[in-house]
């Protein structure tokens, strides 16, 4: 298996009823989770000026949860294989759904796994973490091709969004010369600014370039890539994770396809905004080039060098196989699979069945009915096709217990031995400190 350590931070849309104050609700969420340590341990110190002592803390599973700029965010711990990504991104959802029953707020508040606020136009994002070694190869054939990957994975990690922004214009710019449509494949797209930045909450790009590993910086780089949706279809969530580490170790091993893009951040947006094949591109040296074709580069070499090398490779493989044939030819047979190819669906059969045209502002509200967290009322996970190792497992578990293959579960441990202990204590992703007693450092993320 791939050694790479990947983890999520999933900043949830929260629906009230009227009644309610989002500013009050969050916050009650968030201290029941940590209330007697139920699930975790509440910070106890100042993280950074937006995130004082008691906005959130670490939990048991290896995770964590806080409140980030009106945001109930959880991250998952750190996993080494994509299967427990999904469990772990799973089992965020489970946490708050019990939160909200045991609070009484069962049909008062609802958590959307979504990235755009329809009525105000503001996004939040879902972020990738991927560990990589300190000493990968990152010269500029293997960046520029990363960059040319990252962007054209979004026809099959695409969430899909009915309506679209006009992209940001810059003081003395022409007007943007994109017009609204009714649906488009990603729900960043026309939030994504440029192709190599380092900060997120401006200027967002396709590559997060900070240097912030969270682990030992002798060793380990961290990507962080902010460009994402987030899924709903847990097949969907393993095909973005699955392809990327694979990506990652075609770079790893100095492989990558030579490829780059004439403007990438042009071509995510003209992707997004077009629902049929062919998906062309323009190339560095001004060629028009498939879309499809060139995401296919990438699979055929990640087949021929990590085929047979582990039964969750394999498993990728196949799907990424599976997925780029649906797409070319017939992609309803990525419904249950793919995102934005399921929400599309039912939103045409929608419209077919009450009689109304795109651009119907009732299809907005069919669109956050996709991404409720709770089951029994999710348009999208109606749909999932819950075989193979992509259909999250042992979720009740996973709210408790951390990964056993990673520092997450030394973490856990060393949180579980200082609960009600201690009565002051300093957590962090590479850190326990209990002050003028005893200071745990975690700085390998695969050290359990």
């Amino acid at each position: 298996m791939s050694r790479r350590i990947t983890g999520l931070e999933t900043e949830y849309g929260c629906l009230v009823d009227g009644r309610l104050q989002l500013h009050e609700v969050l916050p009650r969420i968030r201290d029941w989770l940590f209330e007697n340590h139920r699930y975790g341990l509440i910070d106890q110190h100042d993280r950074d000026w937006d995130e004082p002592a008691g906005n959130g803390g670490f939990l048991f599973n290896g995770g964590r949860v806080y409140i980030d700029m009106q945001h109930m965010e959880y991250c998952t711990p750190e996993c080494a294989s994509v299967a427990d990504v999904v469990r772990y991104d799973r089992a965020g959802d489970v946490l708050l759904l019990e939160a909200v029953k045991a609070l009484g707020l069962e049909g008062k508040v609802h958590f959307i796994r979504n990235n755009i606020d329809h009525y105000t136009g503001a996004t939040f994002g879902c972020h990738e973490n991927y560990s990589m070694d300190r000493h990968a190869p990152l010269h500029e054939k293997n960046v520029l091709s990363l960059l040319a990957f990252l962007t054209l994975r979004v026809l099959f990690t695409g969430a899909g969004r009915v309506g679209s922004i006009r992209p940001m214009q810059l003081r003395g710019e022409p007007a943007p010369t994109e017009a609204a449509v009714p649906f488009q494949i990603s729900q960043r797209a026309d939030y994504i600014q440029n192709d190599f930045f380092e900060w997120v909450q401006h200027n967002r790009a396709i590559i997060n370039t900070r240097d912030e590993p969270l682990a030992d910086p002798r060793f380990y780089r961290r990507l962080h890539l902010i460009h994402g949706d987030t899924n709903v279809q847990p097949a969907s969530l393993f095909l973005k994770v699955g392809t990327t580490r694979l990506v990652l170790d075609l770079l790893d091993a100095d492989e990558m396809p030579m490829l780059a893009l004439g403007d990438a951040v042009t071509a995510f947006r003209q992707i997004s905004r077009t629902l049929n094949p062919p998906w062309s591109v323009s190339l560095c040296d001004g060629k028009m080039a498939d879309a499809l074709e060139l995401l296919d580069l990438f699979r055929q070499k990640a087949k021929q060098l990590f085929a047979g090398r582990d039964t969750e490779t394999d498993v990728l493989l196949d799907l990424w196989d599976k997925v780029h044939r649906a797409l070319a030819t017939d992609r309803t047979k990525l419904v249950g699979i793919v995102d934005w190819v399921s929400k599309e669906y039912l939103l045409r059969a929608f419209c077919e069945r009450e009689g109304i045209e795109w651009g119907n502002p009732w299809l907005e509200s069919q669109d956050l009915e996709y991404h409720q967290v709770d089951p029994e009322r999710s348009l999208g996970l109606a749909l999932a096709d819950d075989s193979g190792l992509w259909s999250p497992q042992r979720l009740v578990e996973a709210r408790v217990e951390p990964p056993t293959d990673s520092r997450a579960h030394a973490r856990s441990r060393l949180m579980r031995e200082i609960m009600g202990k201690e009565p002051f204590y300093v957590l962090d992703w590479e850190g326990v400190e209990v002050p003028n007693q005893k200071r745990t450092r975690l700085l390998d993320p695969f050290e359990p």
